[in-house]
C-alpha cells in the first residue's frame, strides 16, 4: 500500500497496529485493549483527514498509484462478457484508449476510457492514459456502432490530457476532438459518461459528452491541470495547491455549477481502500442512469442532451 503525504498519520497508526498484533502473537502479553484503542483512533484519524481534504488532496487522490483505471471497472463490472475492440480503420491502435462490448447484468453496453498503466512498462505502452487522433477516432467508430445496433454507451474518464505531441497535432488532434464533441451531442442512444481519476481538459471532453455525468467522490474535472495552471500564471509549480483552489475542479464544485449530475460516494480512504465497494457503487449508479433514459425515443434523448449542455454558463445580467 503507497501512502500520499497528508495520509501518513493514518501510516503511523497502522504500523502501530501491526506491531501490536505482533507482540501478542509473539508473546503472552494481552493487547487486544491496546490494539481496541489504536483501531478506535485509527477510524477517528481517517475519518478527520478525508472528510477535510483540500482540493489539491483531492487531486493526488485521483492520482494515487493503487486507484482502479479503467481496465478494473470493467473487469469487475462485466467480467468475461468484456469483447475488446481495436482500431479507428485509418492509423492505428491507441492503447490509451480502450473500448468495446460488455454485459452489465443483462444488459449489454459500448464501453469506452483511457487506461493508465500502473508499473513503468504499462506507463509507456498506455501512453500515461494520453490519447492520440486515433485513439478518439477508434471511440468515435465504436460509439458509431453502438448507435447503429441501438446500445447504450458508458465512457470512463480517466486522463491528465490528450496527447500533445507534434505527431498528435499533424494528425489532427483539436479536429479529432471537436468531431467527438460534435458526434456525442446527437447520438441516439444514451451516453452516461463517469470521471473515475483524472479529468483534463479536452482530452477527457472527447469522450466526455453524456445525458448523464457522474463524477467519483476524489476526482476532478477541469480545463487544466493545477500544476500547469500554476506554470502558467506563477512561472512555477510552486502555487499549485493555490491553483487548486481558484480552478474549483472538485466533484462538489461541478455539481454546484451543474456540470456533472451527480458525485458518487467512494468508501473512506478513497476508491483504492475497498474497491469492491467502489464497484458495486459505480455500478448501481450506472444501472439507475440507464433507467432514466432507455425509454426515450432518439429524438427526445437527443433534444434533452442539448438542452442541458445549451444551459451551462448561462447567468442572469
Amino acid at each position: 500500500m503507497e501512502y500520499l503525504e497528508f495520509e501518513l498519520p493514518i501510516k503511523e497508526l497502522e504500523d502501530q497496529l501491526d506491531k501490536c498484533q505482533v507482540i501478542g502473537e509473539e508473546s503472552d502479553v494481552d493487547v487486544t485493549e491496546t490494539c481496541k484503542q489504536i483501531e478506535k483512533k485509527l477510524v477517528a484519524t481517517k475519518k478527520e483527514i478525508y472528510k477535510n481534504l483540500t482540493p489539491w488532496q483531492r487531486v493526488q487522490m485521483s492520482r494515487h498509484p493503487n486507484r482502479p483505471y479503467t481496465l478494473d471497472y470493467i473487469k469487475a463490472l462485466c467480467g468475461d462478457s468484456f469483447l475488446e475492440l481495436h482500431g479507428d480503420r485509418s492509423f492505428k491502435d491507441d492503447k490509451a484508449m480502450i473500448g468495446g462490448l460488455g454485459k452489465i447484468g443483462d444488459q449489454s453496453y459500448m464501453i469506452i476510457g483511457q487506461q493508465k498503466g500502473y508499473n513503468t512498462k504499462t506507463r509507456q505502452y498506455r501512453n500515461f492514459g494520453m490519447a492520440n487522433p486515433e485513439g478518439y477516432r477508434k471511440a468515435l467508430r465504436l460509439m458509431k456502432s453502438a448507435e447503429k445496433f441501438g446500445i447504450p454507451v458508458i465512457t470512463l474518464l480517466d486522463t491528465p490530457g490528450a496527447y500533445p505531441g507534434l505527431e498528435a497535432e499533424e494528425r489532427g488532434q483539436g479536429e479529432a476532438i471537436a468531431r467527438n464533441i460534435l458526434e456525442m451531442t446527437r447520438l441516439k442512444v444514451p451516453i452516461i459518461t463517469i470521471v473515475i481519476g483524472e479529468g483534463a481538459s479536452g482530452g477527457a471532453l472527447g469522450i466526455g459528452v453524456g445525458d448523464k455525468v457522474l463524477m467519483l467522490e476524489n476526482t476532478w474535472y477541469s480545463v487544466i491541470s493545477p500544476e500547469s495552471c500554476s506554470s502558467i500564471l506563477w512561472r512555477s509549480w510552486e502555487f499549485k495547491e493555490q491553483a487548486a483552489d481558484a480552478l474549483k475542479l472538485t466533484a462538489t464544485d461541478m455539481k454546484k455549477m451543474k456540470i456533472v449530475d451527480e458525485i458518487i460516494k467512494e468508501p473512506l480512504g478513497g476508491a483504492h481502500s475497498d474497491r469492491d465497494k467502489t464497484f458495486s457503487a459505480v455500478k448501481a449508479a450506472i444501472e439507475k442512469s440507464y433507467e432514466e433514459f432507455k425509454n426515450l425515443s432518439p429524438k427526445d434523448l437527443v433534444a434533452k442532451r442539448m438542452d442541458k449542455y445549451s444551459q451551462m454558463g448561462v447567468f442572469k445580467g
